[in-house]
Formats: C-alpha cells, structure tokens, sequence
C-alpha cells in the first residue's frame, strides 16, 4: 500500500473558536475549584489532573540513527541519548482508592534538548504528555469543561459511592468491549480496565508539530517483561496504594523497554486537527518508531525522586520545542491551565517547581 504523503504544517491548519477565551477561564476556575478542595482537604497541593502517581522512573531515550527524513524532525533530527524522567499515574485530580478504575496517565520529560524553544517554555527539556487510549473524551475544550463541571462537584468526596460506581462501570465497560465497542466516556467515571500501567500503550492524543509536519505520539512496550503485564489487572484488594506497590516490586526486577513512535498527518479530512475524539487509522497511517525508551531495574518509589519529580516537577505539552508546537483547541487550553496549577502547588506547598539542568 503506497501512503499519501505528510500534510506540511502550516498554522492555518488550526481552526480557533470564537469563545475559546471564555472557555478557558471556566476551566481555570473549575480546576480552581478542585484544588482549593483538595489542597485544604489533604494539608498539601495536588495537580488538578493526574493527582496520584504510580511510580516515578528515571530512563533513557535513544533516538535511531536511520530515520528518513520526513521522520527526522525537531527533537528527533539527529541521533542521540538523553535522560528521561517518566510519572505514572492515574487521571483523578484527587486521591482516590485503587479500587476506583480510571484511565492511566504517563508523562515524560526528555532532558536536554537543544532547539528553539516555545513561548514561556523555561529549561531545556522537551514533555510527552500521555494516556493509555487512543482518543480524548471530549471533542473540544468547552465539552470538557461540562464534563469538568460535574467532577468538581464529586472531587474528594463520596469515596466509598464512587467505588461502587466504579466497579458497575467497569462491568459494563468489560461487556462494551466484547462486542468491540470502547467508551472513552465509560472509562473517564471509572469502569477503565484497572490494569497494570507498566504494561499499556500510551497515547499523545492530540496531534503536535513534527517539524515540517505533524503528527501523534505513541509510546509503546516492547521488553518481555512489560509485554507480559499488557492487559493484567491488578489486585486492588491489598491496599488503597495496591499499584504504586505492584509497579513498586515489578520494576526491581524488569528492564523496561519502550518504542516511542510517531503516526504522522496524511489527510485533515481523515486525520483532523482539531477533532481528539477521531482515532487516526493505522491503515491510513501508520505509527513509526523513533526512539527507544529504556529503564534499568529500580525503586519506583524513592523518597529522594518523589521529592525530585513529584513535587518539584510540571510536565507540560507547552515545554518544549517550537517544532513540536500542541496543536488543535484541547491543546490550546492546556497551557494557561498547566500553568495555573503548577503555580498553585508552588505557592500552597511553599515548594519551587523547576526545570532540570
């Protein structure tokens, strides 16, 4: 099958909503409203998403020597190796239970990364920002903002409401996917798969700048002992932390081993920018890998890099290089709101967040 060839970028490919103001300010405000509650709940500031973590590894991405050149782009130009620190983690802006399934968050931060930079992008670091499904739940910023509405209502509270809600979600979810049909909808209120993250796919889902292009990002397992977990629930029963403490004892012992991967724009008609909820079909275009990502054996919970990542750490989609500028109305608004909350935990924790040297 011969491939259509990449769409350049150019920023005409993105399509701005007149009220995209507006609704970036209800976005902070409800996002806002989730960390006043928690931060006064817990003593001490969470991120507004992704608030629990499941282990923090230190790693190294080593982009290919061989790639074309339409493949060769930004970060990925020349081959080389750098530091990565990566967050695992669970999309609840509060701290809930193990037993509450929701969809798996994994970030990167490639250090040292050389480039022109983005707008307000401080340090030298390239972030990948990430889940374990294909599509977001929201077609637009202002969607996800309805959404974000009713969570604010139920953050931190009714726990034990939720995991029964959660455990009836997940039953469906299992009942949806024997028939083949997944619901980025179902899974976000708790009937994900409760799954091991070390053994997932994780997905960019929006698209981004690759340079002279664009494209989505894909991170994806391929040692034996990460593929081997791909798909394996984890028993929650043993504890509220039951997944920081399997990812914990699993990681002392396994070499992780990734592919990061790009799928690159061939067709707006079928590959739109603007639209998350569309899946990029691999038929049409499918992913290449890039670089590999490698972690040796590790404690996944030291004190010293909880310290370090957790809470001295932002990642971002906005830090990084110009040639991998967020693309599309989701990725606008996540940058005043990123920075909303990272400059909360600094401010309530009395704790500077800063950029790696």
């Amino acid at each position: 099958m011969t491939l259509s060839p990449p769409v350049p970028f150019s920023p005409e490919l993105e399509t701005f909503r007149a009220n995209e103001t507006e609704t970036i300010d209800g976005l902070k405000d409800a996002f806002d409203a989730i960390m006043d509650k928690t931060a006064n709940d817990y003593g001490h500031a969470v991120r507004s998403v992704h608030a629990k973590s499941h282990g923090i590894l230190s790693a190294k991405m080593t982009v290919h020597s061989d790639l074309s050149n339409e493949l060769a782009q930004g970060l990925f130009s020349q081959p080389g190796t750098y530091g990565v620190h990566m967050r695992l983690s669970t999309n609840a802006g509060d701290i809930l239970p193990d037993t509450i399934a929701l969809p798996r968050g994994l970030a990167m931060k490639v250090v040292g990364v050389r480039g022109k930079r983005l707008p307000d992008a401080d340090g030298t670091s390239q972030d990948f920002v990430m889940v374990n499904g294909p599509v977001f739940q929201a077609v637009n910023a202002e969607k996800f903002l309805g959404n974000l509405k009713l969570l604010v209502k139920t953050t931190d509270r009714l726990e034990g409401t939720k995991e029964v809600l959660s455990s009836v979600l997940q039953t469906v979810n299992k009942g949806m996917e024997a028939i083949g049909i997944s619901s980025p909808a179902i899974q976000s209120l708790g009937g994900a798969p409760n799954v091991d993250p070390l053994g997932e796919t994780y997905f960019s889902v929006t698209p981004f700048r690759y340079g002279d292009f664009v494209a989505k990002f894909r991170l994806k397992p391929i040692s034996a002992g990460l593929v081997e977990l791909s798909g394996r629930e984890v028993d929650t029963s043993t504890g509220d932390d039951a997944i920081r403490n399997t990812v914990q004892a699993e990681m002392l012992s396994i070499r992780a081993e990734w592919e990061f991967q790009v799928q690159l724009c061939r067709d707006v008609s079928k590959q739109p920018i603007e639209d998350p909820t569309v899946e990029w079909s691999e038929s049409d275009t499918p992913f290449v890998t890039v670089a590999t990502v490698a972690a040796d054996p590790q404690d996944t919970w030291r004190a010293e890099s909880v310290q370090e990542v957790d809470e001295m750490m932002r990642f971002s989609v906005w830090t990084g290089l110009a040639a991998h500028q967020p693309l599309g109305n989701i990725n606008r608004a996540r940058k005043a709101t990123y920075q909303r909350s990272a400059e909360f935990r600094q401010s309530f924790n009395r704790c500077p967040i800063r950029e790696p040297n």
